[in-house]
């Protein structure tokens, strides 16, 4: 019941954890056991001697008594306290696993992830989804186990005080895992909903929080607010099916549990007053009735958040069972030149976004791809740089199929500097160091020194100036400047530059396209850009519109033919030197 074998299978250590909780559990039963009967017999012996008035025999004896039972109390003390330290290591283990193993399955899958799985329902997962079932490995589990022993070690204990009552008490047991198990079904379609409701307000909470200074802008706010307060109700109604169910599932475990209890102490009753039973008999079955169903009730209790731990364990392995690309042995040559031949992707299966596409990409050429938003060119970047899979036709580099080529001689040959390449908390040097580990200060302060930052960081705290989550006390200019400086670190063959100069100040801009150009010829460089007078110096223009090949050529070339790029060359020069004709001289 609730047991999954893989789950399990995973969790190596927690296993030994969960065998001394379940031991631990069982010994400290032993230990109230004999504290119940010692104190049994006491009070038999002086209910005995006080009605017989026979001194002699069955006297009671206070000191033993007592003895057994300071004894009983402090082996249940240290019980109780190395169970609860035992359930913290195994569920410490479970979050350290699973999480690790998330990790590890994204870094297989790459870049190419979110074509998978949302990035929201990922953080939910290896968040709130491991603590469900760390709280599975931690309690759920080792109840299971001991709710299994701890009724078959009771009902040895009393059958030879009264086999009959053993025997009641032990058929009653079972109606409380049978109770679960009658809601198990219904509870598990109601918990998936549950996971899916949770899932999807997370996603939407993510990203109006990364849009929120949008919306205001276009006061859109209210209506996402709204929006948001629909799912929010129905996450609401669900979660309040999935109380309902628990409490109700609860009261009738409560019911099954003190009811045997009452039935067990009756049947005591009974047996004592036909004289089947002493009254030391009829005290041991009276107080350990309870615990025949103690076990199970709280076994019950812990049903919900199995459920809960399977429901998110589901998705867990659907995530860690996503297919990952085989076959990925191959190396690129050291010309990193790359091909494209008859190119098509599609981020979806119904809508194609590139359309047989030939481009080359020579070693040590300057190529870039222009056109209109939506053309297909980020789309392209995304992927040569491996985060785009499922391609068809045929994209090689260095003389191997892109499909073929590990994912990490990629990276370490093709380096991506876009508008939003993220800058991490931390330091200025631990950003650096990211491209080049052994990378000395003297080596850090060239390339910001290359990219005009230098200047600006020694006025601050140097190597040292710390940084905000996504280099946000930097300006726009600094970040792209600082995000520069580390790919021109990495110092790998081939780099892909997208839209890197998008929404910064000129004079960054200008430094920027000025290391573009000066890598040009060393390294072979893409750039992409909307801006065309920063593409005017390129070796070859690929012109693009609608994800298909609209012209190539040389900036020249392209402008004397006419066509897509003349037409839009012509419509930035007009935007660019609106109102300087007409504008007064001093």
């Amino acid at each position: 019941m609730m047991i999954d074998k893989r789950l399990i299978g995973m969790m190596g250590d927690s296993k030994r954890y969960i065998a001394k909780n379940v031991a631990l559990q069982w010994l400290a039963l032993t230990a109230s056991i004999a504290m119940i009967f010692a104190v049994s017999r006491y009070l038999g012996a002086l209910y005995d001697q006080l009605t017989i008035g026979d001194c002699m025999a069955g006297a009671p004896n206070l000191p033993l008594t007592l003895a057994v039972m300071a004894a009983a109390l402090l082996v249940r003390a240290a019980c109780t306290r190395g169970a609860a330290d035992a359930s913290y290591n195994a569920s410490r283990t479970v979050k350290k696993t699973l999480r690790s193993a998330i990790y590890e399955k994204l870094l297989r899958l790459g870049g190419s992830y979110t074509q998978a799985v949302p990035t929201a329902e990922v953080l939910q997962l290896a968040g709130e989804g491991v603590e469900q079932l760390e709280t599975y490995f931690g309690a759920y589990l080792p109840q299971f186990f001991y709710a299994m022993l701890a009724p078959v070690t009771l009902f040895l204990v009393l059958a030879p005080v009264s086999l009959k009552a053993a025997v009641i008490l032990m058929i009653c047991v079972p109606l409380i895992p049978v109770s679960i198990v009658a809601v198990q079904k219904f509870a598990k379609r109601l918990l998936g909903r549950y996971w899916g409701q949770y899932a999807a307000l997370g996603d939407s909470f993510l990203e109006n929080l990364q849009g929120l200074t949008t919306l205001k802008i276009y006061r859109a706010d209210e209506a996402r607010h709204q929006a948001m307060n629909r799912e929010a109700e129905h996450f609401r109604k669900v979660t309040m099916k999935v109380l309902t169910m628990q409490l109700n599932s609860i009261i009738v475990m409560d019911i099954i549990a003190y009811g045997g209890a009452a039935l067990g102490i009756g049947i005591a009753a009974r047996e004592l007053a036909a004289g089947r039973v002493s009254l030391a008999g009829a005290l041991c079955i009276l107080l350990l009735s309870a615990d025949f169903f103690l076990p199970m009730r709280a076994l019950g209790s812990y049903f919900h958040v199995a459920m809960n731990g399977m429901a998110a364990s589901d998705k867990i392995f659907k995530l860690l069972d996503l297919p990952e690309a085989t076959g990925k042995t191959a190396e690129p040559d050291a010309d990193c030149a790359i091909r494209c031949r008859d190119l098509h992707f599609g981020y979806t299966e119904e809508k194609e976004t590139l359309h047989g596409l030939d481009l080359e990409f020579p070693r040590g050429s300057f190529t870039a791809l222009v056109g209109e938003s939506g053309c297909g060119k980020s789309t392209i970047a995304a992927v040569l740089t491996g985060r785009a899979a499922g391609y068809t036709g045929s994209v090689t580099i260095g003389g191997q199929e892109l499909s073929t080529v590990k994912e990490s001689a990629l990276l370490q040959n093709v380096t991506l500097v876009s508008l939003g390449s993220h800058l991490f908390k931390g330091t200025v040097a631990d950003n650096l160091r990211m491209a080049a580990p052994t990378a000395d200060d003297a080596a850090l302060w060239a390339v910001l020194e290359q990219v005009r930052l230098a200047d600006f960081l020694r006025s601050e705290n140097g190597l040292d100036t710390q940084l905000n989550e996504g280099g946000s006390n930097l300006s726009g200019g600094q970040r792209q400047r600082l995000a520069l400086a580390r790919a021109l670190l990495h110092d790998s063959p081939v780099y892909i530059f997208d839209e890197a100069t998008s929404n910064i100040d000129v004079e960054s801009e200008n430094d920027i396209m000025a290391q573009i150009q000066a890598l040009a010829g060393k390294k072979t460089v893409i750039l992409i850009s909307h801006r065309l007078a920063n593409v005017t110096a390129a070796d070859n223009i690929y012109v693009l519109d609608r994800g298909t090949l609209a012209g190539q050529g040389t900036h020249e070339a392209l402008l004397a033919a006419g066509g897509t790029y003349a037409r839009l060359w012509t419509r930035q020069q007009e935007l660019e030197n609106y109102g300087k004709e007409t504008a007064p001289h001093a």
